[in-house]
């Protein structure tokens, strides 16, 4: 039986975003919610969806 996976937890550590995984950044085999997440946050700006505090 195969499963496939829709949504996933963005890859950053700090990120507490739920993703769709065909609309998330790939990068180095992980998923992310947006561009800062996947930078890791090198300019120290958020990923700026609601609710969400990470920084890095």
């Amino acid at each position: 039986m195969a499963v496939t996976v829709e949504r996933v937890k963005c890859a950053c550590s700090d990120c507490v975003c739920v993703i769709e995984v065909k609309e998330g950044i790939e990068r180095d085999g992980h998923i992310y919610c947006s561009d800062a997440c996947a930078d890791h946050h090198k300019s120290g700006a958020g990923c700026q969806h609601v609710g969400c505090m990470c920084h890095g």
